[in-house]
C-alpha cells in the first residue's frame, strides 16, 4: 500500500540532489520512500495525508544510548547540581541494580524509553550493554536490546567491576564475554577514560571485537584529554563519542580520517555535557575542520536521563554554535553514518537494510512531522513538544492530528 504525504511546507531530505524543498510531497510504499518531489507533481497513491504546510524531516537517528538498566540515580544528579563533580564510578550503582532486576523489568524499561523516544521523533536507535559486566548479564542485556534496537553495541568494557583486577577483567571481556555476546551485537565499545580503561586495555578490547567481525566505537575524551580519539581513528572505529576535550591535533585527526574514504564520526552528546556540568563538545570546531559530526542523546540513568533528541538539537544550536540545518543533519544523517546505515547494507543474515537518516527514494520510510512550518522552530521554540506525527518503516506510529 502506498501513502502520499502532501502539503509539506518544508521538507528536509538530507539528500545532496534534492536538498531542502518547499511545497513538497513524498510517497511511502511498504517500509521505503518511493517518491519525493514537488507537491504539484505527486503521483497517485492508495492513501493521502495532507500535513497542512508543516515541516517534515527524517526521524532522529539516536546512535548512542544505554537503555538496558534498572535503578535510579536522582540523588547523584542532585548532588552534581549542588557542586559535586561527575565521575565514572557512579556506573557501579546502576550495575548493581541491573544485575538484581529480572529480564521482564529490564525489557519494560527499554520499551518505555524507546516508546518515549519514538513519540519524540526518534525512529532509529542504538542500545549498548554495559550495566551487567558478567558474562550472563551482558549476554541477557544484549538479547533484550536486540528485541527493540536498530543496532546493539557490546560495552562490557564500561567499568572495572568492584573487586576485580583491571587486566584480568579485560581478559574476560575480550575472551569469554565477547564470545557469548558477539552473535547478538553489531559493534564493540570501550570507555577509554581515566577511572575506566587505559589505552592498552582499550586497544585490546577493540581489536578482539574487530577480529570477531564487529564494528568499533569508543567513549573518549569525556572527562579530560586522553587517547580515545587517536585510538578510534587509528583502528578505524565508526565513531568516538563524547569528545568534550579535544586539542587541535585531535580535531585534525577526525577531519583527516575522511580523506579518501570512510572515517570516524565525532559524536557529541550535549545533554550529557549539560547534566554533568562539563564543557560542551566543540562541534563547531569539528564541522569547520571538515569532520563528520553526529548528535546523540546518551540516554542513561546517571549522566543524561533524556530521550529527547529535539532538546539535544536545540542545545547544539543555541549553545554549541551549529546552524539548525547542521544540527538536524547531525541528529539524523550523522547518526546514520555513525551506525554505518547511511547507505544500503545487508545484515548478518544477508537481509537488505535500507538507508537511514535521509528522505529519498529507497531510504527507510522514517519521518517526523513538526507542528511548525520549519525545522528552525526546533531551536526557535526550545522545549516545546513540536512532534505532530511520526512514521517508522512506513507505518504511522504517531498519527497526524486533525
Amino acid at each position: 500500500m502506498a501513502t502520499l504525504v502532501t502539503g509539506i511546507g518544508e521538507l528536509t531530505t538530507n539528500d545532496d540532489e534534492l536538498g531542502r524543498m518547499r511545497d513538497a510531497a513524498l510517497v511511502l510504499e511498504g517500509e521505503l520512500v518511493a517518491w519525493v518531489g514537488p507537491a504539484a507533481e505527486a503521483p497517485a497513491a492508495d492513501d493521502a495525508v495532507d500535513v497542512g504546510g508543516r515541516a517534515v524531516l527524517p526521524g532522529w537517528v539516536d546512535s548512542h544510548t544505554h537503555l538496558v538498566f534498572a535503578g535510579d540515580r536522582t540523588a547523584e544528579f542532585e548532588a552534581r547540581m549542588a557542586g559535586e563533580p561527575y565521575a565514572a564510578g557512579g556506573i557501579a550503582a546502576t550495575v548493581a541494580a541491573t544485575r538484581a532486576a529480572s529480564d521482564a523489568e529490564l525489557a519494560a524499561t527499554l520499551d518505555r524509553l524507546a516508546d518515549e523516544a519514538l513519540r519524540g521523533g526518534t525512529t532509529a536507535i542504538e542500545v549498548k550493554t554495559g550495566y551487567g559486566l558478567t558474562i550472563a548479564d551482558e549476554a541477557r542485556s544484549a538479547r533484550i536490546a536486540r528485541g527493540r534496537a536498530d543496532a546493539v553495541t557490546f560495552l562490557g568494557a564500561h567499568l572495572v567491576p568492584e573487586g576485580a583486577d583491571a587486566d584480568g577483567y579485560v581478559d574476560l571481556v575480550a575472551g569469554e564475554m565477547l564470545e557469548a555476546v558477539a552473535p547478538l551485537v553489531d559493534a564493540v565499545d570501550v570507555f577509554c577514560e581515566r577511572g575506566a580503561f587505559d589505552e592498552a586495555q582499550s586497544h585490546r578490547v577493540l581489536e578482539a571485537g574487530k577480529e570477531r567481525g564487529l564494528a568499533m566505537r569508543v567513549h573518549g575524551n569525556q572527562l579530560g584529554p586522553g587517547p580515545g580519539v587517536r585510538l578510534a581513528v587509528e583502528l578505524g572505529a565508526l565513531s568516538v563519542d563524547h569528545v568534550a576535550f579535544l586539542g587541535d591535533d585531535e580535531v585534525a585527526l577526525l577531519a583527516d580520517s575522511w580523506h579518501g574514504g570512510r572515517g570516524t564520526v565525532a559524536t557529541v552528546l550535549p545533554a550529557c555535557d549539560l547534566s554533568t556540568r562539563m564543557p560542551l563538545a566543540p562541534a563547531r570546531r569539528l564541522l569547520d575542520a571538515g569532520a563528520v559530526v553526529a548528535i546523540a542523546s546518551n540516554c542513561n540513568p546517571g549522566s543524561s536521563y533524556t530521550t529527547s533528541m529535539a532538546y539535544c538539537v536545540a542545545t547544539a544550536v543555541l549553545q554549541m554554535g551549529l546552524t539548525v540545518e547542521e544540527a538536524v543533519r547531525a541528529a539524523t544523517l550523522g547518526g546514520a553514518v555513525a551506525l554505518d546505515r547511511d547507505a544500503p547494507r545487508f545484515d548478518r543474515h544477508g537481509q537488505p537494510l535500507p538507508p537511514l537518516g535521509r528522505l529519498r527514494p529507497g531510504a527507510r520510510a522514517d519521518l517526523q512531522v513538526l507542528d511548525a512550518p520549519s525545522a528552525t522552530h526546533l531551536a526557535y521554540r526550545p522545549g516545546v513538544p513540536l512532534v505532530h506525527a511520526v512514521w517508522r518503516r512506513g507505518e504511522a506510529v504517531l498519527r497526524p492530528r486533525s
